[in-house]
Parts: C-alpha cells; structure tokens; sequence
C-alpha cells in the first residue's frame, strides 16, 4: 500500500517531530499543505500534549503524527552526576554560578501508561515513536486507538525488528540526520550508515513502506530516497527555518551562518548522541564524553548555563540541532517547503 494511502495523506513528506523547537502550528501548516505534519510529545506535560492536539483539530482536518520517546529512565547516579558538574565547574565559575544550587529537572518523559489513558479519548491516527517501542501492553493500547505506528531504525536489524512487532511504517534514519539517533538495539556508532545506503538496505529487508530520513532537504534528496526504493521520506531540519515553527533566534541564526556547514554526533547535550552544529561546548569537551550522565540528564546541569548565556545572546551552551544537509534549500513558509519537497517524487526535482 502507498504510504499516502496509509497515512491519509496527500504527499509522501513527513514533517520530523522537533522536541523544543516546534508545537501544533508547524504540524498544521505541514498538514494543511497535504504532508503529515507531527507533534513532538517527549518534553510536553500530559496537559500540554492534550491542548496541543486540540489546537491541531481545531485547525486542520487532515491526519497527524504525535512523537514519544521509549527511552529507560536511568537510575540516579550521583558520583556520575558529580563528575560531570565538576568538568563543568570552570563554566560555572565564569558565569557566576553555583553548581550546589542547580536543581535536577524532570527532563524527558517516555511513553507510558499514565500517557496511554490520557490521551485514549482523544485517538491520535498516527503514533510515532523514537528509540524503540514501548511495552506490548501499551503499544496494544495505541493499537486499539486505530492508530498507525511508525518508528525509527538506524540499523536493518532494528528495522526487522520493528517490523516483526507490527509496525505499519520504518523510519530508516541516516547518520546525517539532525537530532537524536533513533537507535536502541545497539549504541555502536561505527553501526551507523549514511541514509542512501540504510535507505536501500532496509526496503530490501522488510515489507513495509520505508520513510527515509537524515540529509534531505530538497526536490533533488527526495528524489535520490525515492530512487532508492523509499515510499516518503521524513525532513526536520529544512523545518526549523520555517516561520512556523519555534525555532530560537540563536538557532535559526546557526542554521543561517557558516556554522551550519560544521555539525557533530554529540552526547553532551543530554546524554544521548545527537547532531548539533558544533559550538562552544562541544570544541571544548567533545563531541562525545563518557562524563555527559545518562539520557536525558545530561541537560540538567547546562540549563542554567544555557540561559545565562542565552539572555547574552550567545550560543555557548546551546543543543543546535541540525543535520548535515542544513545549508541546503531556502528559507521559506513551511507549506511551500512542503510543495517542494513533494516535488520530488512527482520527478520535479
């Protein structure tokens, strides 16, 4: 079956769930232009996540995605915890921060049973999920929402194994790709391949339609993605430059500047690899540093340096998420990135 039959949509373009940068006015302008446009859940309240939804049906009538991560909440480590304040201590000193007095936050949620009977009534059509999937009993909880599910491999073996639990869609997302790296049976990075070459692998090892995500920015990527045998594929940080979405001035300056063409795999901003532009933090620590605690707490003892130097208008401590292809394509709304995209499978490129 065609993806856009699948998911009711009129393009084979997926608007990526942008944790922090992005809400309900991204996923509606993406839907409104016939892509599935999606909902970052994993740093919403359960409130949150309801109004969000809300606003999107009162908005559009087309379908949309809502993103969870199905990462395990880590046991606290308090030695580790010290250790890595401790590599932050000149930071702290050079901003006048005590580190005594940074408070642990509550960092991000996975998908659970509270969040499972909270959002029942309100039966998202598409549940999309990131860093595996959750446990049989609530994954059948979706399941009986009539939802579709989608989820991220970065490898064939995850990919298999997604598909062999009953996954309607395999995100095969490439080393390129902004962000976190779906990944959750293996954290081998050496495992990682680019998104062309994942892309081909994965259509050959599963039967069911396979998004590619990671590097696409334009007609001309989606082309490539298609040629390789993907039924859409899944765009994020084209995205961020969009009008709509929320993207910080700092960041959008980033994905703008020379900076852009300069990104990394980097586990310092939570604790998990993702790719960021690479700033201050990451030329001085990094990329990877077995100090970051474990996901997401990472993030807790940047947060106040991030703010401070933030209100200073620097980007010091900042995670730039973006992917390899950030430079590529042209700052518009994000309906006519849609249309663009879209392009590409319509042979336009």
């Amino acid at each position: 079956m065609r993806l856009e039959t699948l998911l009711g949509i009129d393009v084979p373009v997926i608007q990526a769930p942008m944790a922090g940068s992005q809400g309900s006015a991204l996923a509606i302008a993406v839907a409104d232009a016939g892509g599935l446009g999606s909902l970052p859940c994993a740093v919403l309240g359960l409130g949150a996540m309801r109004d969000e939804i809300a606003a999107i049906r009162a908005a559009t009538a087309k379908p949309f995605n809502v993103n969870f991560f199905c990462h395990a909440t880590p046991a606290p480590d308090a030695a580790r915890e010290a250790a890595w304040r401790q590599a932050l201590a000149p930071y702290f000193a050079e901003y006048g921060i005590d580190p005594a007095t940074v408070p642990v936050g509550p960092g991000r949620r996975p998908f659970d049973a509270e969040i499972a009977a909270g959002l029942a009534d309100l039966r998202p059509p598409i549940v999309s999920f990131h860093f595996g999937l959750p446990a049989d009993d609530l994954l059948a909880r979706v399941r009986r929402w009539g939802a579709m599910v989608m989820a991220t491999a970065t490898t064939v073996a995850e990919a298999c194994w997604l598909e062999a639990r009953g996954v309607d869609v395999v995100i095969a997302q490439g080393l390129e790709a902004g962000g976190h790296r779906g990944h959750f049976l293996t954290e081998d990075p050496s495992l990682q391949m680019g998104t062309l070459a994942l892309v081909r692998q994965v259509v050959r090892a599963v039967r069911v339609p396979v998004v590619a995500a990671g590097g696409i920015a334009d007609a001309a990527g989606v082309a490539a993605a298609r040629a390789l045998g993907a039924a859409g594929v899944q765009v994020g940080t084209a995205y961020l430059s969009c009008p709509e979405a929320a993207t910080s001035a700092l960041h959008r300056a980033a994905l703008a500047s020379d900076a852009a063409d300069t990104t990394a795999v980097t586990n310092l901003f939570t604790g998990r690899p993702a790719r960021a532009i690479v700033n201050r933090l990451i030329r001085d620590l990094g990329p990877m540093s077995a100090l970051a605690p474990a996901f997401p707490t990472a993030a807790f003892a940047l947060a106040p340096l991030r703010a401070k130097a933030e209100s200073l208008g620097r980007d010091d401590f900042s995670p730039l998420w973006a992917g390899q292809s950030a430079r590529v394509g042209e700052r518009v709304g994000a309906a006519e990135l849609t249309r663009t995209l879209a392009a590409g499978f319509a042979g336009g490129a």
